[in-house]
């Protein structure tokens, strides 16, 4: 009989085909697809990165880039493979107040800014493509978090406060506290603009766009993360989550053919623009594909004291998975 093997996913539509049992068939195992999230939590719970990396809890689960790659650099028993379920850019996550005088990157020198926490996977791409592409050092940026760390931090030199207890970077400022804010998933308040709050870019879409066709990559966020244990069990595993991703991508986009799946009337026409933006291959996986992306973040993880030194690209993944 077939062992169940349970993976923890955010309920996102190129996991449909994981949630809906619609995958290639291996010998000794299934996928349960379990709706974790982080905030808000999923049909199954929250806190799914601290669910896996700390308690172990799931078989397979989408976890942080950055917390995988701290955890691993310290010996955790986790292994990954090179899919990348979550992917974001840094400039449609900053925000700025009505009263900050921040018209320009360049001005957030000085200024207050609140992020999620110090080694989020967007706070530390933010961190980075402000340094690295504006000329901004996070040194010269006050930092505010509002939650504990999923993997504890060794470097005590890192100049930042923690918001109080119930508070939080959207709040803080709407009411004027912090100059900027930084998240991957702003609230509606802030999306919607209130109270003159406002992106960082004054075309943010276009700020994607340029940033893609610089840097020739939608940013990894996630990453697929195995225990060790479970691989031991079953070796074909890490392959197989490889086959059943492409195949769980050919799917997803074939169902955005019809003009009916989304809500959205013109949902189709936003996708076939988005394949004009950005090409069909967003979420490609695979060690060679997003090689380049890897070795820049982990050179942005050593930059802000989250690692000591940069760990190899391949000691992150499993060894089948390595000439992918």
């Amino acid at each position: 009989m077939r062992q169940a093997l349970t993976i923890a996913l955010a309920n996102f539509d190129r996991h449909m085909p994981f949630f809906l049992g619609w995958l290639p068939e291996a010998k000794d195992f299934y996928l349960k697809a379990l709706d974790v999230g982080m905030s808000p939590p999923g049909r199954d719970g929250g806190d799914r990165h601290g669910r896996m990396l700390r308690d172990q809890e799931f078989d397979i689960a989408e976890v942080s880039l950055a917390s995988y790659i701290l955890a691993k650099a310290r010996g955790a028993a986790f292994t990954a493979v090179p899919v990348f379920p979550r992917r974001l850019f840094s400039a449609n996550h900053i925000y700025v107040g009505p009263h900050s005088g921040i018209q320009a990157p360049a001005d957030l020198r000085g200024k207050r800014v609140a992020i999620r926490g110090w080694q989020v996977s967007l706070s530390v791409l933010a961190k980075g493509d402000l340094k690295s592409r504006h000329g901004v050092d996070w040194r010269d940026i006050e930092w505010v978090t509002q939650g504990a760390e999923q993997i504890a931090l060794a470097e005590s030199g890192i100049g930042m406060s923690r918001m109080p207890d119930g508070a939080s970077g959207a709040q803080m400022l709407l009411s004027g506290e912090v100059d900027a804010f930084i998240d991957p998933k702003p609230p509606k308040a802030v999306l919607e603009g209130r109270g003159g709050v406002r992106n960082l870019f004054a075309d943010q879409r276009q700020a994607c766009i340029d940033y893609f066709h610089e840097r020739r990559c939608f940013p990894a966020m996630h990453v697929l993360a195995i225990r060790e244990e479970v691989v031991q069990r079953y070796p074909d595993l890490p392959l197989y989550l490889m086959h059943a991703w492409d195949d769980a991508q050919v799917k997803t986009r074939q169902i955005y053919e019809d003009y009916a799946y989304t809500s959205m009337p013109l949902g189709r026409l936003a996708f076939e623009q988005s394949q004009r933006d950005f090409g069909s291959a967003l979420f490609p996986a695979g060690v060679a594909a997003n090689r380049d992306n890897l070795a820049w973040f982990i050179d942005y993880l050593v930059d802000q004291l989250l690692l000591p030194e940069p760990i190899e690209i391949d000691r992150l993944f499993h060894t089948s998975v390595l000439r992918t």
